[in-house]
């Protein structure tokens, strides 16, 4: 399923050349990260590895495996943001699939991602913002937050872009501000 929303992504490559499908790449790099694969060689480690499982799956019949480059030069050249709207259009379809009669919960909680900062260059350390639901465990969405806010206007503006109802959302005490900014 999450094949299909992938293919909805726009492949930014020109016509001329295309040996192997945007979907098929993105897909493959996905399921190496969940098997443990850290860098573009590993990536494409895992899919020579698995080309025969792959091919009977999606039908692929490549001439040749790709290069590291090639899947490096792929998935640096798709669009962050078109990748993040395809990955929530189908979390969200999944929230739906797994929506009981009973009440659901979304968690949002921020973090402070480790190691991001660096002193001796002034740069602060980043802050992400996620929304998942609890019951299901399910990563909805996750959002950086700016240096010059924190953590709850970006939580609104999440809430309203996941556009969900019928859930309880759950935010830490932060949120309780009597006069919290939206700014």
């Amino acid at each position: 399923m999450l094949h299909s929303f992938l293919s909805q992504i726009k492949d930014h490559r020109r016509g001329q050349g295309k040996r192997y499908q945007l979907d098929h790449i993105l897909l493959f790099a996905i399921l190496a990260i969940l098997s443990g694969a850290t860098s573009y060689r590993k990536v494409q480690r895992f899919i020579v590895n698995r080309y025969e499982e792959l091919d009977e799956v999606f039908n692929l019949q490549w001439k040749r495996m790709p290069a590291y480059t090639t899947i490096r030069d792929i998935i640096q050249a798709t669009s962050g943001e078109e990748i993040e709207k395809s990955f929530r259009e189908y979390s969200a379809t999944l929230a739906a699939a797994t929506k009981t009669t009973t009440q659901q919960f979304i968690g949002c909680d921020g973090k402070v991602l480790r190691g991001s900062f660096d002193h001796f260059v002034d740069v602060n350390a980043i802050q992400i913002l996620s929304a998942f639901v609890t019951d299901g465990q399910l990563i909805l969405a996750h959002v950086e937050v700016s240096e010059k806010t924190n953590e709850i206007p970006v939580a609104q503006q999440l809430m309203e872009k996941l556009g969900l109802s019928g859930y309880i959302f759950t935010l830490d005490a932060l949120h309780c501000q009597k006069n919290a900014r939206s700014s």
